[in-house]
C-alpha cells in the first residue's frame, strides 16, 4: 500500500504529497540536524514530513560549555557536546519550552524525534578560544571521584578508549551507582520530554557491558529506540555494540563509500556486501556525512544507494536542504517500493546493480559515462518503469532478462508500472 506520493511518484500517479511517513521509528529515513536552533527546527517540520522523513534527529538539549562566540565555521567546534548539566535543558539552541514545543510539533507532522544524548564525558577545562574552563568544581551534578583519572586515550588499548579522557573531556565513570543514576535521570528527561528516540553520543568510548547491562535497559523500559555513535570501521566492533541491544552507525559502510567507491577512481565491487547493512541489516544506521566526516566526492549518488538499500539511513541537513528534489524523489522510491531483502544482479568496477527482491530494480553508475547491462530478474515479461526519472522505461524478456541503461554517476531506479 502506498505510504505516501514523492516527487516523480506524484506526477505518475497524480496524487498530492501526504503529510508525515510512518509511525514507527526506522520505517523511512532520519533527516538529522545540526547547530540548528529548535525555533528553527520547528519551523521546516511540515516540510521534513512533505518530503516523506519519518524522523528527525536532534542536537544535544542540556546545557553545555561553548556557544557561538566560539565558532569557527558551522562545524568548529560541534556545539552541545561539552555538558556541564545535563538537568538542565536551557541551551545554546533554545529554552527547555521551545524545545518541548518541537518535539510536539514533529509529532503533529507524523515525525519521531531522536536526540544525541552524551554519557560519556563532561566538558573539558581547557584553553579554547577564549570559553573558561570547567573546573570539577563547575560541574553541578558530580565530583572528581565520578571521572576515571586524567589520560589520553591510546587507541591501541581497548580499556583506554573506553576509560581515558576524549580530546580533554572529562571521562564519566559508568561503574558508579551515583553517576548511573545521574545519566537514568538525563534519559528519562529526555521520555518526560516525548522523544522517541536517543543517540548514543561518543559510545565507542563507554564499555559495551553500561549498555548492555543499563543504558539499553532504561531506553526499552521508556520505550525509546536507540542507536550508538560507534565510530570505526570494524565491522565486528560495530557488532559488539549492536549486540548490547541497539542499532549503530554504520561507519564501515560509510569508509567504504567515501574512500574505495564514490569517486572518480573508485571501485564499485568495494560496496558489495560492506558494512553492518549486509550483516546486521536492522541495527545498521546507514548515513553519507556528518558534522565528524566529510561526504564521498559522489554524495547524490551515495544517498541514492543508502535511501534505495537495507538498513535505516539518515541524511544530514548541512549538505543536503530540507526541501531537495532528488532526495524528495528517492524518498518517494523508498517508502513505496524499497522493501524485501537486497540481492545483487551484477557489480563491476564502475556499475552496481541489485533487487530489492520482486519489488525495485536500482542502477548505480559511478563511470562518467553512461553504462547498459543486462541483468536477470524476479519478472517475467514485465515493463518497468524509471521512478527515478533519470531514464527511460524497459520490458523484461522471457527469461526475466532486463537491459538498463544508467546514466553517468547517476542512478535508476525500476519497479512494475
Amino acid at each position: 500500500m502506498l505510504k505516501g506520493i514523492g516527487a516523480l511518484g506524484a506526477a505518475v500517479f497524480g496524487t498530492a504529497t501526504s503529510v508525515g511517513s510512518s509511525a514507527a521509528v526506522g520505517d523511512s529515513a532520519v533527516y538529522q540536524y545540526y547547530h540548528t536552533d529548535w525555533t528553527e527546527v520547528t519551523a521546516t517540520l511540515e516540510t521534513v514530513a512533505q518530503q516523506g522523513y519519518d524522523a528527525i534527529q536532534v542536537p544535544p538539549a542540556h546545557r553545555s560549555r561553548l556557544d557561538r562566540n566560539h565558532q569557527n565555521g558551522v562545524t568548529d567546534p560541534p556545539l552541545g557536546y561539552q555538558p556541564v548539566d545535563l538537568t538542565d535543558f536551557n541551551s545554546v539552541f533554545g529554552t527547555e519550552p521551545e524545545y518541548e514545543a518541537m518535539v510536539q510539533e514533529a509529532h503533529n507532522q507524523g515525525l519521531d524525534v531522536v536526540v544525541d544524548a552524551v554519557i560519556n564525558h563532561m566538558a573539558a577545562n581547557d584553553d579554547f578560544r577564549d570559553a573558561p574552563g570547567i573546573t570539577f568544581e563547575d560541574l553541578p551534578r558530580f565530583s572528581e571521584r565520578d571521572f576515571h583519572p586524567k589520560d589520553d586515550i591510546n587507541y591501541d588499548d581497548p580499556e583506554s578508549v573506553e576509560d581515558d579522557w576524549l580530546v580533554g573531556l572529562k571521562d564519566l565513570k559508568q561503574t558508579s551507582e551515583y553517576v548511573r543514576g545521574e545519566l537514568q535521570n538525563y534519559v528519562q528527561k529526555y521520555a518526560d520530554l516525548g522523544v522517541d528516540g536517543i543517540r548514543w553520543d561518543a559510545a565507542k568510548h563507554v564499555p559495551e557491558s553500561f549498555f548492555a547491562d543499563y543504558a539499553n535497559q532504561w531506553a526499552d523500559d521508556l520505550d525509546l529506540w536507540t542507536v550508538g555513535e560507534v565510530l570505526d570501521g570494524d565491522v565486528s566492533v560495530c557488532q559488539g555494540y549492536a549486540d548490547t541491544g541497539m542499532s549503530v552507525t554504520d561507519y564501515p559502510l560509510y569508509y567504504t563509500m567515501k574512500e574505495e567507491t564514490f569517486h572518480s577512481g573508485g571501485d564499485m565491487q568495494a560496496l558489495d556486501g560492506a558494512g553492518m547493512v549486509n550483516q546486521s541489516p536492522f541495527q545498521a544506521f546507514t548515513f553519507v556525512s556528518n558534522h565528524d566526516s566529510g561526504p564521498p566526492d559522489y554524495e547524490k549518488l551515495a544517498y541514492a544507494y543508502i535511501l534505495t538499500y537495507e538498513g535505516y539511513p539518515r541524511v544530514y541537513s548541512n549538505r543536503i536542504s530540507v526541501d531537495d528534489d532528488d532526495i524528495r524523489n528517492l524518498l518517494w522510491i523508498r517508502n513505496n517500493l524499497a522493501s524485501g531483502d537486497a540481492q545483487t544482479r551484477h557489480v563491476d568496477q564502475d556499475l552496481y546493480v541489485y533487487e530489492r527482491k520482486g519489488n525495485l530494480l536500482v542502477g548505480l553508475n559511478r563511470a562518467s559515462g553512461q553504462r547498459s547491462k543486462w541483468v536477470p530478474t524476479s519478472w517475467t515479461n514485465q515493463a518497468l518503469n524509471d521512478y527515478s526519472g533519470n531514464a527511460g522505461n524497459v520490458s523484461t524478456n522471457g527469461d526475466s532478462w532486463v537491459q538498463i541503461t544508467v546514466p553517468a554517476t547517476s542512478w535508476v531506479c525500476y519497479a512494475p508500472e
